[in-house]
């Protein structure tokens, strides 16, 4: 398994023979306004893609997790070939087809592609009223002959949803949306610190791979924060928090 951290929360995946690109967001740097009722203005996202767009746009299937922007952009939308089959939440099947995408895969509790196995897993983006605003949020477990069985979070704070799939697929990996994104008001509506230990603590043989940082500016919690927090509650080299463009390579 090969896995390569773009911006925010887009993944570039080699995994059982097949490269999938996860929730891109490919869009200029300051290509979208800030995200509305946040504590400052400024422009996302906030950085630039860590190399040339081309190289992330022949995958062999696409993953959306769910169609906030920062996860399927307006550039993302333009620049993949609309023959590139798109797996996604049920709810999000129309709306992708209406953009042009041919090969459209709603995915069910249980998927294959190629030698690829994947479950769909649910997921709270954010609690309460906010959290119902957001809409319906998905996560992945994928796994395959010879690779370590993975589980992307998707955009979700520790809920049951989460402690469920940990405890059903037993993953050795995980990825998970860290960034501590929040409103003027309000829960976080992703992952903070606080629920990354608790992660760590629900799957203590898994590595645990953070992203979603430093790319949009609701994004509150950065990676020199998340590292003190890593290291003050034990964890050490099981959180690894790559920087845009880094890749890690995991076996089984």
């Amino acid at each position: 398994m090969k896995l390569q951290l773009i911006r925010n929360a887009a993944l570039w995946l080699e995994y059982g023979g097949t490269s999938f690109l996860i929730d891109p967001m490919l869009g200029e740097k300051g290509a979208y306004p800030p995200i509305i009722n946040t504590e400052n203005d400024l422009r996302n996202p906030l950085v630039g893609l860590p190399g040339e767009v081309g190289q992330w746009l022949k995958p062999d299937a696409v993953i959306v997790t769910h169609l906030h922007n920062d996860h399927w952009d307006e550039a993302a939308v333009s620049l993949l070939d609309k023959e590139i089959p798109v797996i996604c939440q049920p709810e999000d099947e129309g709306r992708i087809a209406a953009q042009g995408f041919l090969k459209m895969i709603p995915a069910g509790v249980e998927e294959n592609f190629g030698h690829t196995l994947l479950f769909r897993t649910g997921g709270r983006h954010g609690t309460g009223e906010i959290g119902s605003m957001m809409g319906p949020v998905s996560g992945f477990v994928l796994k395959a002959p010879g690779e370590p069985v993975l589980y992307i979070a998707g955009d979700t704070i520790w809920c049951e949803e989460v402690r469920e799939a940990l405890e059903q697929h037993n993953p050795e990996v995980v990825v998970v949306n860290a960034g501590g994104a929040r409103f003027v008001s309000g829960d976080p509506i992703i992952m903070t610190g606080r629920d990354v230990a608790e992660v760590c603590r629900h799957a203590p043989e898994a590595k645990v791979i953070a992203v979603h940082m430093e790319a949009i500016n609701h994004c509150l919690l950065t990676r020199e924060e998340l590292d003190k927090e890593r290291k003050a509650n034990g964890f050490g080299d099981r959180v690894l928090i790559p920087a845009d463009g880094e890749a890690i390579s995991l076996s089984q």
